[in-house]
Formats: structure tokens, sequence, C-alpha cells
């Protein structure tokens, strides 16, 4: 990115429809909410360091040791600390993606090499990124599914990935924060990977799995004590709040929250990619929740003048003007963004570039 913006920002617009952050379309269950309220009662006392009660349910929900879990305040804590604790001289980052791996690995004044992904390939992963990571790499980020594009990395790439890395000596993260929407996302993970590889780091949060972005709740996976003790040294010692350690505890118990809305995503996603296919406009491959795609300049501002807000994607690193991300929410929201849309492609008085293209026979 080229400015850390991010979506979510109802504080200064707080009569618009959200479609900019990528929240569980369910809100927050009634049980996280009374599990943070009961831990409210409890601030007069420090939190609980070692977050015992908290790493217990995480350790059954993921089905890894305990050793492997460390807690952060929200996942973007741990790839401060992360970077902070490696320190890498030398990182590969695909792009566009999530704007903290860049802004934590310029703060620790690690030089990036980025391989960007092409919209002609539909912004996947290509094969040949394994022979980007050489001797010189200390570090490669990414993201699965991607950050803003919704696209999956092929299994098979990523093993490759995972030997390559092995061969060269180099720590991989993989940010795994949305596979929570996929329809198979036991699938997607590769937790089974951890005790066989060391130097391999996977990211995951409570944010949007659970839609609570407020209380700043994530973890990350690894079978190298050692590397997860000094990541613990990078932070202060009291990170994760009460009322966070026991909303997370209460989370983890809903499971069927989790599935219902991986189901209502599922359905609602191929319905929005198709209607704003029906608005001209370029859709891309999104498996998360949230769907990726090209329009014209100026319809994020456009659509807001309709009460509806959606994510810009032009300061992501890689990506120029008129590409937007757009959360998948309940059917009825979902029904007034494309009324949004539709509406601002008049005032905008133009045809978006994807239905030119079409009209020029070029698509």
């Amino acid at each position: 990115m080229n400015q850390h913006i991010h979506g979510g920002d109802i504080y200064r617009h707080p009569d618009l429809l959200d479609f900019s952050a990528n929240i569980n379309p369910l809100g927050t269950p009634a049980s996280v909410i009374e599990a943070a309220g009961r831990g409210l009662k409890m601030i007069r006392n420090y939190p609980d360091v070692q977050k015992e009660a908290l790493i217990k349910a995480l350790a059954a929900y993921e089905h890894v040791p305990e050793s492997y879990i460390i807690c952060g305040n929200g996942a973007a804590e741990l790839v401060f600390s992360l970077v902070w604790a490696l320190k890498p001289r030398r990182a590969l980052m695909a792009v566009p993606t999530f704007a903290e791996y860049e802004q934590a690995l310029e703060a620790a004044e690690c030089e990036i090499e980025e391989y960007l992904l092409k919209e002609e390939n539909g912004f996947g992963l290509g094969e040949d990124f394994p022979e980007r990571i050489t001797g010189e790499t200390d570090i490669v980020f990414l993201c699965n599914p991607n950050n803003p594009t919704g696209v999956l990395i092929p299994d098979n790439l990523i093993d490759e990935i995972l030997e390559r890395c092995r061969r060269h000596h180099v720590f991989l993260v993989l940010d795994e924060c949305f596979t929570d929407f996929l329809e198979n996302p036991e699938l997607a993970t590769k937790k089974g990977k951890l005790s066989e590889y060391p130097d391999f780091f996977i990211l995951k949060a409570f944010t949007k799995r659970y839609a609570m972005a407020g209380l700043r709740l994530g973890y990350g996976l690894c079978s190298n004590p050692d590397l997860l003790e000094h990541m613990r040294r990078m932070t202060q010692p009291w990170n994760i709040s009460i009322p966070a350690q026991e909303a997370g505890v209460a989370a983890l118990k809903e499971e069927d929250y989790v599935n219902k809305a991986r189901e209502l995503t599922a359905r609602e996603r191929i319905w929005l990619k198709e209607e704003l296919c029906k608005c001209g406009m370029k859709v891309y491959d999104s498996q998360a929740n949230y769907i990726f795609f090209r329009g014209p300049g100026g319809l994020a501002g456009a659509v807001m003048d309709h009460g509806v807000m959606i994510r810009d994607c032009s300061n992501y690193r890689g990506l120029p003007e008129g590409y937007y991300r757009t959360a998948v929410r309940l059917h009825e929201e979902n029904r007034k963004l494309i009324q949004a849309v539709r509406a601002a492609l008049k005032d905008l008085d133009q045809k978006p570039p994807a239905l030119r293209e079409t009209e020029n026979g070029r698509n």
C-alpha cells in the first residue's frame, strides 16, 4: 500500500452501510458479547499473562499442541513481533496484499522484493513464484486466500513453496485469516505441515470469523518454541485484555454460527458476483467473504453518495485506480449495495471498463 488506510472507517462515516470491512455478516454472537461483559467486571485485575484458558480452547479448536500457539492483540501485532524477532534482511512478498506485512518489514528496515500478481492471470500466484525464493531471501509473506483479491493459492503450489523455503533456509509466513469463509476450510489450511517445518508460521484471527474486530484478538501457529518465546519478548506481557480473552474462549464454542456464516457467504457471494457482472464490472475469482472487482474510477466515492461504503483498493501496492473490494453481507444489505452501484454508475455517466471492452470485442 502507498498509505496505510483500511476499510471499516465507521467513525468518519457513521451513517453509511459498511461493505469496506470483511466482517462476518451475522454479526457478533450474543455469547461473545456476554463473555466480554463478564470480563469487564474483572478489569480491576491484570489479564492472565499466560492466557491459559484461551490457549487451551485454541488447542482443542485447531487440533494442535498448546505449545504451538501464540496470541496477539490482533493478527497485526503478531506480524510485527514476528518480524522483530527474526530481523530479516530481505523479504519476498506477492502484491497486492495485506498492508501490515510491508509496514512491519519497513519498520525493521528489511528490503522487500515484490512479486506482482497480474490481472491477466486473474491475480493468482504464478507457478514461477518458488523460483523467486533464493539463498538471498530471509522471509516470505503470503496470504491465502489473498486480501484484497480473495484468490486461493493452489495446494500443490504451497507445498512446493514450503519445500523451496526449507531448501534455502527461508522462513514462510502464511496468513490464513480468511480460510474460515471457504466452503472447505480444512482442505485449504496447512497446519498439518507445522510439525514438519519449524520455519513456518500460520496467522489466524478472531476478527472476521466472529465479528469481533474491536476486541483485537489474533493468534499464530508454529512448531518452533524458541521463536515463539522470542516473539513473546517482543511484546508487552498483558497484550490481551480480560474481555478479549473471555470473548475468545466463548467464540470458539460457536460452531453452528461459523457453519451458518460459511453457508450464507457462499450463497451470497455467488449472487453478488452475478449482480456486479450485470452492472458491467470485471469480477475476479474471490473465494472469501469479499469480492474483488474492477470498475470506473471514482466509484467508491459515488456509492458513498448513495449510503454505501466499499473499499477503494487504489492504495494497495500494485493496483491503480479502478479496483475495489466489497464485503459479502446479508441478502437485503447486498441488494442495497447493488442498487447503490447502479445509481453511482448513472451519476458517473460512464460505462465500466469491462463493459466497454465487451462492446469493443476485446473481452
